[in-house]
C-alpha cells in the first residue's frame, strides 16, 4: 500500500497569503541609468523585501540555496507546529537525534497502521533530524533550543543521555500550558493497536508499570506502592497527559528533582528515578491513572515471559523494547518478534524508507 494513503494534503504553514506583486510601470517617458539613485534605491529595497521573506517563502529549488526549507524550519515555533499538527486538542510527541531517525520511522509505521500519524510532533534536539523530517514530512518536527551535542545524547547511562532525557519534562510542560493533551512514546516503541481507547476519563497523568513482576489483569489503577528504592517503578517512557493543573504539577516537581539527582560518574542517573518521586510526592493532589498491564507491558516482561504473552494475546497494545541496552540489540530484539516494520512496511512511513 502506498504511503501517499496515510498521508493528508499538507498546507503549508509558512505560505504566504500576500503575494508580492512586480511594480508595474507608468512612466516610460526618462530612461533610467542602471547607476541612477533611483535604481540603486530599487535594488536596495528589493534585497531589503527579500531578505525579510525568503525564510517563510517557499522559492523555486536551487534559486539561493541547495537547501532551501533549512532557514524557514529553523523558525518553526512549537505554537505553529502544535497548530498544525494537533487534533482535537490532542498530540502524540516523541522527541529525537539523529541516531535514533531509524527507531523513529519503525515507530512511526506501527502508528500509520492505527491511523493515527497526522497527530505526530517530532520534537528533534538537533539540526540534522530537523531538517531530515520535514524534508520528508513538512511541518512535523519542530526544535526546541537550545540544541544538545548530537552524538553524546544516544548511550545509555551518559551525561549526554542524561541531558537528552531530561529535557522531557520541560518540553512536555510546554506542551501543556499551550494548552494541549499531549501523548508521550519513546520510539523504541511498537503500537500494535489504538492506544487512545484506553485512556478512560479525565485523569490528569496516565502512565504504564516498569516492573516484570505479573499483575491480575484486573489489578488497580492506583499508583503503585515504593519498591526497595522507596519509589515506584513507573515507566517514563509512555505518558498520557491532559492539560490540567494537576498534570502540570507532576511535570514542575519532576524538573524540580531532576535538579536535585543530577548525572555523576558514580550515580549515572537518568530522568525516571526522579519521575517517579515526582509521582508519589504528587500523589495526594493529581488524579493519576496506571494503564494496564496486559495493554502495555514492559519489555522485561513481553520479551522474556513466553507464557504471559501466550495468556494475553490479542490484549498488548503498545510494545516497549527496553530491558536491553544499545541500537543493534534492540533491533535484532524487534526482528526477532517480527517488530521490525521497516524491512517489510517502509511505504506505510510518513518518512518512507528514511
Amino acid at each position: 500500500m502506498s504511503g501517499f494513503l496515510h498521508q493528508r494534503t499538507l498546507s503549508n504553514p509558512f505560505s504566504n497569503p500576500f503575494p508580492v506583486s512586480a511594480p508595474s510601470s507608468t512612466n516610460s517617458k526618462k530612461p533610467i541609468s542602471i547607476l541612477s539613485p533611483t535604481t540603486l534605491l530599487v535594488l536596495l529595497s528589493l534585497m531589503v523585501v527579500l531578505g525579510v521573506l525568503c525564510p517563510w517563502v517557499d522559492m523555486p529549488q536551487g534559486l539561493f540555496t541547495s537547501k532551501p526549507a533549512i532557514s524557514k524550519w529553523g523558525h518553526y515555533t512549537l505554537d505553529q507546529a502544535l497548530s498544525f499538527v494537533a487534533k482535537n486538542g490532542t498530540v502524540i510527541v516523541c522527541i529525537v537525534s539523529q541516531p535514533y531517525l531509524p527507531f523513529l520511522n519503525n515507530w512511526l509505521i506501527s502508528i500509520s497502521m492505527q491511523k493515527r500519524q497526522d497527530m505526530v510532533l517530532v520534537i528533534a534536539e538537533d539540526y540534522p533530524s530537523l531538517y531530515k523530517v520535514n524534508e520528508l514530512w513538512p511541518g512535523h518536527a519542530v526544535l526546541i533550543p537550545p540544541v544538545l551535542d548530537v552524538e553524546a545524547a544516544h548511550k545509555f547511562g551518559s551525561k549526554g543521555f542524561f541531558n537528552f532525557t531530561a529535557r522531557r519534562p520541560s518540553h512536555l510542560l510546554k506542551i501543556l500550558e499551550l494548552g494541549y493533551s499531549v501523548m508521550y512514546n519513546d520510539v523504541d516503541m511498537v503500537w500494535l493497536a489504538d492506544p487512545f481507547p484506553y485512556l478512560q476519563g479525565n485523569h490528569d497523568v496516565y502512565f504504564t508499570d516498569d516492573m516484570t513482576a505479573i499483575k491480575p489483569l484486573n489489578h488497580s489503577h492506583d499508583l503503585p506502592p515504593p519498591g526497595k528504592k522507596g519509589r515506584p517503578y513507573i515507566c517514563s517512557c509512555m505518558i498520557f497527559l491532559h492539560p490540567t493543573d494537576g498534570a502540570k504539577l507532576v511535570l514542575k516537581k519532576w524538573i524540580e528533582e531532576l535538579e536535585l539527582q543530577p548525572w555523576s560518574r558514580t550515580k549515572k542517573s537518568n530522568d525516571q528515578p526522579a519521575f517517579n518521586w515526582a509521582l508519589m510526592k504528587t500523589a495526594k493532589e493529581v488524579d493519576l491513572y496506571l494503564l494496564p498491564q496486559a495493554a502495555f507491558p514492559t519489555g522485561g516482561l513481553y520479551f522474556k515471559n513466553k507464557t504471559w504473552v501466550k495468556e494475553t494475546k490479542g490484549m498488548h497494545v503498545i510494545i516497549h523494547n527496553n530491558y536491553i541496552v544499545g541500537f543493534e540489540k534492540k533491533i535484532k530484539r524487534f526482528r526477532d518478534y517480527g517488530l521490525w516494520l521497516v524491512d517489510d512496511h517502509a511505504n506505510e512511513s510518513p518518512l518512507g524508507g528514511l
